[in-house]
């Protein structure tokens, strides 16, 4: 028993807990959001686009956050412009844009002289925060949850029928933009916790989680909470014991959870689709047994 409850004696493993349930609970709503309205790339695309963010702040003297927040909001808002301006479809702007932003960042890194790791910036460093950075975390997510419960009605119905939202009067570019930067300001508080790189999994799994065990969307965002806030607690528990990446065993565990779902889940897993498909054969066998040739 003492060997179980060993990694509660450290307090950076504490620390490290909290802040990955923070982390969790807030990719996850947001995560339900993305899912529904397809922006799966999106995260990808800021998450990546901030790097060049972090670099100039960092030679300018500002705080981290600050400049990666802007370069991922700079990627947002140039997909959305040069989507609404060309031809060329959401996706394949998206493409362009964030490996141009995350090349341009790698170019600063290389030669802007800094004690910046790389590793810890793509793949994050969870363990190792700093003595204000569970503060400023557990400020930020709380922020971005409630901003989000205060709108997930009007979000809802944004994500699910843009149309329809602009026809009843809500301000759908309003709604756009927000939600792009509410998306920026996840992703810039999960880079201490799990990196560029590992945060769109925690940006997307616990949505597709949700998605796959119910038609709800309020059992949705608590299922995909509850996945992305247990997957991270015994991610970060489990990391102990293997002496492994921490991130990584978050975005495991949460891939984990996402295949039991994705082959278990009673009305949309793959067992219940072959079920369905049974059946329909045998309805069909049936009723082609019943027919009568015609006298």
């Amino acid at each position: 028993m003492s060997r179980l409850l060993e990694p509660f004696e450290f307090s950076f493993m504490t620390d490290a807990m909290i802040v990955g349930m923070a982390v969790g609970a807030v990719c996850a709503i947001l995560s339900c959001y993305l899912v529904l309205k397809g922006w799966s790339l999106m995260g990808d695309a800021i998450s990546h686009a901030v790097l060049p963010g972090i670099v100039i702040a960092y030679a300018i003297g500002l705080p981290l956050a600050v400049g990666a927040f802007g370069s991922g909001l700079l990627c947002a808002v140039l997909t959305g412009y040069i989507k609404a301006n060309s031809r060329v479809k959401e996706d394949t702007v998206m493409g362009v844009v964030f490996t141009g932003l995350f090349a341009f960042g790698l170019v600063l890194f290389t030669k802007v002289k800094s004690d910046l790791h790389l590793d810890h910036i793509l793949f994050g460093n969870i363990l190792g925060l700093a003595p204000g950075d569970l503060r400023d975390t557990l400020i930020v997510a709380g922020g971005t949850l409630a901003i989000v419960l205060a709108l997930r009605r009007d979000l809802l119905l944004y994500c699910f029928d843009s149309g329809h939202a602009r026809t009843i009067g809500l301000r759908t570019g309003m709604l756009y933009y927000l939600l792009l930067s509410l998306l920026a300001v996840t992703i810039v508080v999960s880079l201490k916790a799990v990196g560029i790189i590992l945060v769109i999994a925690m940006l997307v799994t616990p949505g597709c989680i949700g998605y796959l065990l119910t038609d709800r969307f309020n059992r949705m965002l608590a299922i995909a909470t509850a996945s992305a806030v247990g997957s991270s607690f015994f991610g970060v528990y489990f990391s102990f014991f293997l002496n492994a990446s921490t991130g990584a065993c978050i975005v495991l565990l949460q891939a984990a959870v996402f295949l039991v779902a994705l082959v278990f889940a009673p009305k949309h897993g793959l067992f219940a689709a072959r079920r369905q498909r049974r059946a329909g054969m045998a309805a069909r066998e049936s009723g082609s047994a019943g027919l009568r040739p015609a006298e």
